[in-house]
């Protein structure tokens, strides 16, 4: 059963929030890494985007809370289907600071050559381009992708009624996770995981990886 639905878009702190809600939940939390290391979920996510309706317990069931893309992309229709959940909007401190993780990071295409060699990655970009698509046609633009990062955030929270929205930010730690579930504070550090150059780093080392060099 899912209990917390995620909203806050890539690189505000979502995989720290996977770690934290995992910590808490006793249970697992989907992020796009699971995507990546179960190619098969790829289908269903494209057709949510495309705004077809999915079962989500094909790949959801066995998950107490999903965070990241794509799941913030289809945040609505997740929320719908677990009306019990509380909505967790992560940002970060302003919309410039956003971009210029996001720029660094996962703002871009799968490369030609990873397709190549693996051509169910070749899918996964296809959902990851009519993901961004749905986000803003015209994300490359650093302009655009500012106004629909604050566009995305604003919808949120004019949809979610106050007693069922968390919000949190990179730096927030535990509490307001803490607070929301009922639970306990955990007597240890917050994880922070998952910076720019960890990303970069897994990012080529995946690359090599599936090109067998």
């Amino acid at each position: 059963m899912i209990r917390v639905v995620g909203a806050g878009l890539g690189r505000t702190g979502t995989a720290s929030l996977k770690q934290a809600l995992q910590r808490l939940l006793d249970a697992p939390c989907y992020h796009m890494q699971e995507v990546i290391e179960h190619l098969d979920h790829v289908p269903l996510w494209h057709a949510a985007i495309r705004g077809e309706t999915v079962d989500w317990s094909r790949i959801l069931d066995g998950y107490a809370a999903i965070v990241d893309w794509p799941g913030a992309a289809c945040w609505r229709s997740i929320a719908a289907a677990n009306p019990d959940a509380v909505v967790l909007l992560s940002t970060r401190t302003d919309a410039e600071t956003w971009y210029r993780s996001a720029k660094a990071t996962i703002l871009s295409d799968v490369p030609d050559d990873v397709k190549q060699a693996q051509p169910q990655m070749a899918e996964f970009g296809d959902m990851v381009g009519d993901m961004f698509d749905a986000f803003d046609p015209n994300w490359r633009d650093r302009d655009a992708a500012l106004a629909a990062y604050d566009r995305h955030n604003a919808a949120v929270r004019a949809e979610v009624s106050p007693d069922k929205l968390v919000e949190w930010q990179p730096g927030d730690g535990w509490e307001p996770l803490c607070a929301a579930l009922g639970v306990p504070v955990p007597d240890e550090l917050f994880p922070h995981t998952n910076t720019t150059e960890e990303f970069q780093a897994r990012s080529a080392e995946r690359h090599e990886e599936i090109l067998g060099t």
